[in-house]
């Protein structure tokens, strides 16, 4: 983040926000319309668990109907029909054999069978009278059915259902019953499983024995042991609806429903992944939906914060080239938000307070420069005239301190002469001569001006033919910057180094002097600002060097004003370099 710029932080952590707030949604939206699947699903088998219980209730109900109405036809008002009519009618009921697979009976007012429509040995004679729902029955003014029994004579899991026979007094006559064989299914629906992967199962809860799964032959299943079958145990712990997992780790969704009358509980389960995927479905969807519509929001963010901080960017690159001097004297555009106009502004009045001190320091600057170099020259003058004897022979002390200050005093000199140069050449007041010179001899003459000096600090200076090359510049200021690259080098070289100087063309119409050391170069982070005025690299260091940082900050001046440049890289030591126009620069101007 550090290295990134504003606008870019902007747009990352709007889009990252962006992405984040969508996510988020996705995650919540997805865990809502799971649980909404996860309820519908468990709504659906209640429905169905209902449904059949309802179907269940319907078939009862039809068969104590049909009971009762024949019970009333078995009364004159006062008495049971003689015994020849109750055969009779007992075996003219063709709708009730079919509701009752055949199996209808008779019985007196204490419980004993008198009648049946088809034989069963030693049921005739037999007393049920013992039995609860024969006690019910014949309490009640209507009729009933029992919960699951085990028939006396025929061994088999039954339902008993009676309808008491009553005079018209109200007194109990008999009672009518039939008989259903729960082992061929009897009053279940066909259709136990309508969905695929649906389980559906009907538990007898007064014995314990798996209604759905009686097959004929074979006795009543029991219900499975408790903790083999986790379904079964959730159906009989009293929770109507929930999730579990089996053993296999599947979970599934199950709902219950009571039958009162029969004391069964109708289970109806269906998969977890019924309601998973549906809403993973719906899910993917939302998704790529929510993708398609998130693109453009970001790539509208984007274009959004590029805008709000355009301004912004434009102003900092504007700052940037006025603090590096490639933009002089420029002012910042007031425009954008109130924060920009107001920095802008703010910037402004420093660049005008900036200008003031510079023209303020220049003004000073040049004129100390002026006070200075007249008493200076008369100073190295009358020093120069002492140095050579003109005032008789001195004293060997004496010679020493006059050469000293001499030598300090054309240093001296020479500062104030750059300080002057500088300001001739930012003023457009330095005069340039451009003539045609032969590099070959400006830098054999630049490389023997500065031999003793190279001799003093133990360095070799060396210079490469040049091939008869000329370039158009002024003598004096090519002079100048030669002497400032070529005594640089030497202060900068190691012990015994080489430094070399050479000219070489330049495809682009230019002549390029190079002056190449074997020193350390300049430091990376300083090189942005090498050629700037009062400009020293290790100010402070042990390798700082005396001057006032203008040397190479003249160099430049001087270079454009003959329509050059100047340059530096760093390979295996320094390289600064010239670049001068081979050709007259007038005569390649338009006119």
């Amino acid at each position: 983040m550090k290295t990134l710029n504003l606008g870019t932080r902007v747009v990352l952590i709007t889009s990252l926000s962006i992405i984040f707030s969508v996510c988020l949604i996705l995650f919540i939206a997805y865990g809502r319309l799971l649980k909404d699947f996860e309820y519908i699903l468990t709504e659906r088998q209640t429905l169905q668990a209902s449904s059949i219980a309802s179907r269940v209730n319907e078939e009862l109900s039809i068969r104590l109907n049909g009971l009762g109405a024949f019970a009333s036809t078995l009364t004159d008002g006062e008495n049971l029909l003689p015994m020849e009519q109750l055969r009779f009618a007992i075996g003219r009921q063709p709708g009730l054999e079919q509701l009752f697979q055949g199996d209808l009976l008779i019985f007196n007012s204490n419980g004993v069978a008198i009648s049946e429509n088809r034989y069963v040995p030693n049921r005739l004679g037999t007393s049920y009278a013992d039995r609860s729902h024969f006690k019910r029955a014949m309490a009640s003014d209507m009729p009933i059915v029992s919960r699951p029994i085990i028939g006396r004579r025929t061994g088999l899991p039954l339902l008993s259902f009676l309808a008491p026979i009553r005079s018209d007094e109200g007194d109990l006559l008999g009672l009518a019953g039939g008989t259903i064989n729960l082992k061929q299914r009897g009053i279940l629906p066909n259709d136990l499983n309508p969905e695929p992967g649906t389980l559906l199962k009907v538990l007898d809860t007064g014995h314990f024995i798996q209604v759905d799964a009686l097959k004929p032959g074979l006795p009543a299943p029991d219900l499975p042991p408790p903790g083999s079958d986790i379904l079964v145990d959730s159906a009989l712990s009293g929770v109507n609806a929930g999730v579990v997992t089996d053993r296999a780790g599947e979970r599934w969704v199950y709902a219950t429903q009571h039958l009162d009358r029969l004391g069964w509980l109708i289970l109806s389960a269906a998969p977890y992944a019924q309601a998973t995927q549906p809403a993973g479905a719906w899910f993917s969807n939302f998704l790529w939906a929510s993708v398609a519509v998130m693109l453009p929001l970001l790539f509208f963010v984007y274009l959004l914060t590029r805008a709000a901080t355009r301004s912004l960017i434009s102003m900092s690159e504007k700052i940037h080239e006025m603090t590096t001097g490639k933009l002089l004297n420029a002012r910042l555009s007031v425009s954008g938000t109130t924060e920009t106009q107001n920095l802008a502004n703010a910037f402004n009045a420093l660049m005008d307070e900036r200008e003031a001190l510079d023209t303020l320091k220049n003004q000073f600057v040049s004129n100390v420069s002026h006070e200075l170099r007249t008493p200076l020259t008369s100073i190295n003058g009358s020093l120069k005239l002492l140095n050579s004897g003109a005032t008789g022979q001195l004293p060997d002390k004496a010679n020493a301190l006059i050469k000293v200050a001499l030598r300090n005093g054309e240093h001296l000199q020479g500062l104030i002469t750059d300080l002057l140069d500088f300001d001739k050449a930012v003023s457009g007041k330095l005069s340039i001569q451009a003539t045609r010179i032969q590099m070959e001899e400006a830098v054999q003459k630049a490389c023997e001006d500065n031999q003793a000096m190279a001799n003093h600090y133990g360095v070799q200076l060396a210079h490469q033919p040049s091939e008869n090359l000329t370039a158009f510049a002024d003598p004096e200021r090519l002079r100048q910057i030669l002497n400032n690259f070529i005594s640089n080098a030497i202060k900068y070289s190691p012990q015994g180094g080489l430094i070399k100087v050479e000219a070489q063309a330049n495809p682009a119409g230019y002549v390029r002097i190079s002056v190449t050391d074997q020193g350390d170069g300049v430091p990376e982070h300083f090189v942005p600002n090498l050629f700037q005025r009062f400009a020293q690299a290790e100010v402070g260091s042990s390798r700082a060097k005396s001057g006032t940082g203008l040397g190479l900050a003249i160099c430049k001046e001087l270079a454009e004003l003959m329509d050059g440049h100047v340059g530096y890289f760093y390979d295996h030591g320094a390289h600064f370099w010239l670049e001068l126009p081979a050709n007259n620069p007038s005569a390649r101007k338009p006119s």
